[in-house]
């Protein structure tokens, strides 16, 4: 299997050749185009529990589309994402985890596994939501997220705006809180941030939805 990154930073996809008899898997509507002998069938995400869950709490889709190469040559699938943005692969080994932020994931290699887990109230708080999507290994997965991404390495603490951290490794400990004091949170514009404590590589997104929207609003 060959994975390529193309169209970054603004408008991420990606190609993957799959030799025969190799799967992969990607996020319901990910597809942009296939090899017409290329196979997909639509399976629950993680069973109909799991993946109902993963939609109504986590931003995934209930289905995942799996695509198979049945031929004896190699066949292209194109993945991309539903809205302009950076895409940035990693590879976990066997026993590795990441956690990403809701609807980050688009597609695996099929030994990837994705589970849902709790992210607490201050998660909510920042505009993550009170879930996270927990990425275990062996195996490469691709996300992304509107905006460009940045690679952060933390040894301490980082304060990060709300809705800009993407991915990090176990072993963080996130806290919602203002800006500064209560007067100069409401005035700044800033409101609340993420005090990120730990040590290790995180994700962060160099725009954000909600931003996009208040700016909007400002100039309409």
């Amino acid at each position: 299997m060959e994975i390529n990154l193309e169209g970054k930073p603004a408008f991420g996809y990606l190609h993957v050749d799959l030799a025969p008899g190799e799967s992969f898997v990607a996020e319901s509507d990910a597809m942009a185009s296939m090899s017409g002998e290329m196979e997909m069938k639509a399976k629950f995400n993680g069973g109909f529990f799991r993946g109902l869950g993963k939609k109504m709490f986590a931003g995934e889709s209930l289905f995942v589309n799996h695509f198979s190469n049945p031929t004896d040559k190699t066949l292209r699938l194109t993945v991309t994402q539903g809205f302009p943005g950076d895409i940035m692969m990693m590879e976990l080994k066997d026993g590795e985890d990441f956690y990403m932020q809701p609807g980050a994931y688009i597609c695996s290699e099929p030994s990837v596994k994705l589970k849902m887990k709790w992210a607490g109230f201050h998660s909510w708080f920042g505009g993550e939501g009170l879930f996270r999507l927990k990425v275990e290994g062996p195996g490469k997965f691709v996300f992304g997220a509107y905006g460009g991404l940045i690679e952060k390495e933390v040894d301490g603490e980082l304060i990060v705006d709300t809705d800009h951290l993407v991915a990090y490794p176990p072993g963080f400990e996130i806290k919602t809180q203002l800006s500064g004091g209560l007067i100069s949170s409401l005035t700044s514009g800033e409101g609340f941030v993420m005090r990120v404590k730990g040590k290790g590589k995180v994700i962060l997104q160099t725009r954000s939805f909600a931003g996009l929207a208040g700016w909007i609003n400002r100039n309409l």
